[in-house]
């Protein structure tokens, strides 16, 4: 096991590897090591000039820019705990994060998609703009803007930079050397089923240790690339991507905002080694129309995780993107995140029907959802799961922390089965969660949100199959007597205020639930309901 800051782990792979590319993008920047550390430094010096403190929570708000993975290094150098946002949010849950985390400094880009964060981040503390301190948000200080242009309240990126001038070297290496690896370095939201986004605090020793497994399981080394499409906000992107990467020596090659043709081209220029993705992702590059004008020859490995992987999909990839040793692997959030992964050289089925074996110093039990009870092979249960990786906590929530870590043990919420070779199928869910596209959506999060609705009565969502997604999102509504809405009035509503991706696809207008002989609503029903009026299977 590695006994090491993210700090100490960048500043031993600059000095092996000064000269080899750290960090690669197609249309700049590009820096070695040597020049990836420095920036990092100036960063780091920066913060330290803001006024930023060890346990200092600083929040990252912006897709997979160059920024965002100096300051993955920088935060960590000086003891902050990197806050990542999810590109997705919109001012609901943009407030509630900042409150919740007790964040102290935001940086941003100016907007993703459907959502300007700028004029977001202005709805939601309104006093930036005049430079004030907002009552709401006691700890909030700054806000920093990465790009082009000023805004009203914002510094800049480059006033960060220049800040750090006024620091010396000393003074970041003595506060670098009296980090712990047990500290906190990072914290990510995932949602509950109580509806409420939880902190999830992850250490150093957490996800370093997690990172160097993964990229063993990888053959990952000073040799490889990375192609890196997926979110640096998950924990896909910060730690089996990039910190992957800088454990072993290999080069970064994020895509900014994914798109299929740019990961394409990525591979086929860097000639990229390795490639991460959602199935999802890897089904738009298989299908793209110019897939065959590119070299992916170039192409070994790399993970495929975040919802189920279609055995087609999986001999696709093997063979026409040339990734034979592809893998697969699961874990969550709360467990840095791997718990299990597939070996390069194991069998295609075993490759697409499991998610493998526990990783080393992880152990899994299959148990009776809810307990510790283990259950014999061939069982299906909870998996639950235990070792280093399994997180610190959820931040000021101590009752959820104690409800999902049980004696050490981290209960997933997946049903699983482990067969008599000691590979694990995961089935399903013990609650209701829908994987759309690799987003983890939590029905009761947006239940409870659409309650909000004036015209609403009753709701339930569920998760109906999806060709392209895995599984979309659906509501059954019941309306207040006398009302009356129509299917785009609840969708425009949800769009105004939740992360796209957690928008129901289908309303479904009810006056009658299908329940039970106590009285609850079976949701296994509406999912069949959801189904046959779609026609899927």
């Amino acid at each position: 096991m590695i006994e090491k800051t993210l700090g100490q782990v960048l500043d031993e792979t600059a000095a092996k590897y000064p000269n080899n590319d750290a960090l690669v993008y197609l249309d700049g920047p590009r820096y070695t090591y040597k020049e990836f550390k420095e920036i990092v430094d100036k960063v780091a010096k920066g913060l330290i000039k803001l006024g930023v403190k060890k346990g200092d929570h600083v929040a990252v708000w912006a897709y997979n820019v160059p920024e965002w993975v100096i300051l993955q290094f920088a935060t960590a150098k000086i003891g902050a705990v990197l806050v990542t946002v999810n590109t997705y949010y919109k001012s609901a849950e943009l407030e509630y994060l900042l409150k919740q985390s007790d964040t102290k400094v935001l940086f941003l880009v100016d907007k993703f998609k459907d959502v300007n964060y700028v004029e977001t981040l202005y709805k939601v503390i309104p006093e930036i703009k005049k430079e004030e301190k907002s009552a709401n948000f006691p700890y909030f200080e700054y806000a920093v803007f990465m790009g082009k242009g000023d805004y009203p309240g914002l510094l800049n990126f480059q006033d960060i930079i220049d800040m750090g001038k006024e620091v010396s070297n000393e003074e970041l290496y003595e506060i670098q050397n009296s980090l712990d690896c047990h500290d906190v370095v990072n914290m990510q939201y995932t949602s509950g089923t109580t509806g409420f986004p939880k902190g999830v605090m992850l250490t150093h020793y957490n996800i370093v240790n997690n990172a160097y497994w993964v990229g063993k399981y990888l053959d990952l080394s000073s040799n490889d690339k990375l192609c890196i499409p997926v979110p640096f906000f998950h924990c896909f992107g910060c730690v089996l991507s990039t910190l992957n990467c800088v454990v072993h020596g290999a080069t970064m090659v994020p895509i900014e905002i994914f798109d299929a043709e740019k990961v394409l081209q990525a591979v086929d220029k860097e000639k990229c080694t390795a490639l991460h993705g959602v199935p999802t992702m890897f089904v738009r590059e298989l299908n793209h129309p110019d897939f065959d004008k590119y070299d992916l020859s170039s192409l070994r490995t790399g993970i495929m995780a975040g919802a189920p992987c279609p055995i087609e999909v999986m001999k696709r990839v093997m063979e026409d993107m040339h990734a034979k040793e592809m893998t697969i692997a699961y874990g969550l959030t709360e467990a840095s995140p791997v718990i299990t992964m597939t070996k390069r050289d194991d069998p295609l089925e075993k490759r697409v029907e499991t998610v493998g074996k526990p990783i080393p110093h992880v152990e899994v039990k299959i148990v009776e959802p809810g307990t510790l009870k283990e259950l014999p092979p061939n069982t299906p249960g909870e998996l639950i799961a235990r070792g280093y990786n399994i997180m610190k906590g959820y931040y000021k929530m101590e009752e959820a922390t104690a409800k999902t870590i049980e004696n050490g043990w981290l209960h997933t919420k997946d049903l699983a089965m482990m067969d008599n070779d000691g590979y694990i199928y995961i089935l399903g869910r013990v609650d209701d969660m829908i994987i759309r596209g690799g987003e983890n959506v939590y029905p009761r999060e947006i239940e409870e949100f659409l309650y909000r609705h004036p015209k609403i009565k009753e709701v339930q969502v569920v998760g109906v199959p999806h060709p392209e997604y895995g599984e979309e999102v659906a509501a059954f509504i019941q309306l207040k007597e006398g009302e009356e809405a129509t299917e785009e009035e609840i969708k425009e509503f949800c769009r105004q205020n939740i992360a796209r991706y957690k928008v129901p696809k289908y309303i479904f207008f009810t006056n009658e639930w299908p329940m039970t002989a106590s009285g609850k609503i079976q949701k296994f029903k509406l999912r069949e309901i959801a189904k046959e009026k779609l026609g899927r299977k």
